[in-house]
């Protein structure tokens, strides 16, 4: 199975591609924008290998995520991507909602898109081959 997740490089998205590499042998596409939270290094484990891709990606970025879903043709998605520290919510919110509302948004299109060009005489019940949206 290739897996794109975003924010990956963050605490929980670093902690869930390690297990993934090291546990099974799905593909991961870890998407992430290198934001305060995000640390490449959380990942070193795993960065040499063959089914461990990054793409240094802001999920704002309409064109670039109809890019990848073109290049890297996932069959699941696990959004990680947040702006989640509460406390630096209070002197700049704009992040918060340009990340968890309006790039949420832009990867919902884009998974939309991706997922319509798929093959019509797909299952659209939810569950396209191994593409859960």
């Amino acid at each position: 199975m290739r897996l794109m997740i975003t924010g990956g490089a963050g605490f929980i998205g670093s902690a869930v591609i390690r297990h993934i590499i090291k546990n099974t042998n799905h593909e991961v596409l870890n998407v992430d924008k290198l934001t305060y939270a995000g640390n490449l290094e959380s990942l070193v484990s795993v960065a040499n290998n063959e089914r461990y891709t990054f793409s240094q990606t802001d999920i704002c970025d309409r064109t670039a995520l109809d890019q990848l879903f073109a290049d890297y043709q996932p069959d699941a998605v696990m959004h990680l991507a947040a702006e989640s520290h509460v406390d630096r919510s209070i002197t700049g919110p704009f992040a918060f909602i340009e990340t968890n509302i309006i790039g949420t948004y832009q990867l919902l299109e884009a998974s939309r898109h991706y997922w319509n060009s798929l093959e019509e005489t797909m299952n659209r019940t939810g569950f396209v081959g191994e593409f859960f949206i």
